[in-house]
């Protein structure tokens, strides 16, 4: 199997193995959230979406639940292979899964913070509702909940996942502070664009493909395989997101057309285009160097598209889920195995919305 198998995945099986996912891990999230302080908890149930502004309970969703997916596939991968526990069950990784997405929901907030966002899943965003403070407050009790969970969790790899848990959030942080400093520097290169996207999306997608791993019974040459595997994923996750924020429909964005491009961020098909050394790319560059508004929008993304920075993207992300299969391959030799997971692949990385 090899990297054009992805474009053979089946995207009914990735939307059902979200959905199983939701089923299996939401009840555990709801309980561990539900042992937050008042405040808090109702800042995370809203962000969540399963409470609106006034408490009031809603059906929104709480997003696609594609981390603690990616935990619980790759444990059934490893299993597969006889590398790891032929007792493990699914209900074994599901605290790991929580935690996951835990983290992640941590970054969410803190981001839209970060960015100033004022829209996340379709409706206002935590911070503009219930104020910068304790939106920023909410995020730290949930990244402390999350360890908290592998801290008091009995499997004996609740250990090693802690640590890579923690250490993943350290270079997350460091990813999340060179995207900052990218918006205020002229000149920032492609490679520089690269590893800050690795280390903000691959990190934590490595890291919940390790943790399925561990859960799983595998041992650490198998956890960095698959700790590889997400990452380039992840890199593949980011460069379509960032194709999105700039062409993205609104009405399954939730958020405004070319959000990133009005806020001059410099995305990876952003900074392609502008070290492309293109007459486009040096429009793009005189766009960013001053305030952008509607109109501009529209001017921004023809030159990104003119300068190769969209195709260059779209080539990119094929060619990164190419190494994320390889890389896989070390962990799982046999990939009729990870059928689930190369589903979950598949589905982040031919998005469109």
């Amino acid at each position: 199997m090899t990297a054009d198998t992805l474009a053979k995945g089946d995207g009914q099986e990735a939307s059902a193995l979200l959905a199983r996912t939701r089923e299996t891990v939401n009840p555990e999230l709801r309980r561990t959230l539900a042992g937050l302080p008042g405040g808090m908890r109702r800042v995370a149930m809203y962000h969540f979406g399963w409470e609106g502004e006034d408490g009031a309970p809603t059906e929104t969703g709480a997003g696609k639940a594609i981390r603690p997916a990616l935990v619980l596939a790759s444990a059934q991968a490893l299993r597969g292979t006889g590398r790891g526990d032929a007792k493990f069950e699914e209900a074994d990784a599901v605290r790991a899964a929580v935690a996951v997405e835990l983290a992640h929901n941590f970054t969410l907030l803190h981001d839209d913070v970060v960015d100033k966002d004022v829209r996340r899943r379709g409706r206002a965003t935590a911070w503009s509702v219930f104020g910068t403070a304790d939106a920023i407050i909410t995020g730290d009790a949930m990244m402390a909940l999350a360890l908290r969970l592998l801290a008091e969790d009995p499997h004996p790899a609740s250990a090693e996942a802690s640590a890579r848990l923690a250490a993943c959030i350290v270079e997350l942080c460091a990813g999340q502070q060179a995207d900052c400093a990218f918006e205020v520097r002229p000149d920032v290169s492609l490679d520089e664009c690269l590893t800050m996207a690795t280390a903000k999306t691959g990190a934590l997608l490595g890291c919940a493909c390790a943790l399925g791993a561990l859960y799983a019974g595998a041992g650490p040459r198998e956890a960095d395989a698959m700790d590889a595997f997400g990452r380039e994923a992840g890199l593949a996750f980011q460069l379509i997101d960032d194709l999105i924020g700039i062409w993205g429909d609104p009405a399954h964005t939730g958020k405004p057309a070319g959000a990133d491009l009005l806020a001059r961020k410099k995305s990876l098909p952003v900074v392609a285009a502008l070290t492309s050394g293109t007459e486009a790319g040096e429009e793009l560059a005189a766009l960013y160097a001053g305030p952008m508004e509607g109109a501009d929008v529209t001017r921004a993304a023809g030159a990104v598209e003119r300068a190769g920075g969209r195709d260059w993207a779209q080539a990119h992300a094929a060619d990164r889920m190419g190494r994320a299969v390889q890389e896989l391959s070390r962990a799982v030799p046999d990939l009729a195995a990870a059928g689930g997971l190369l589903a979950l692949a598949e589905f982040v990385t031919r998005r469109t919305r």
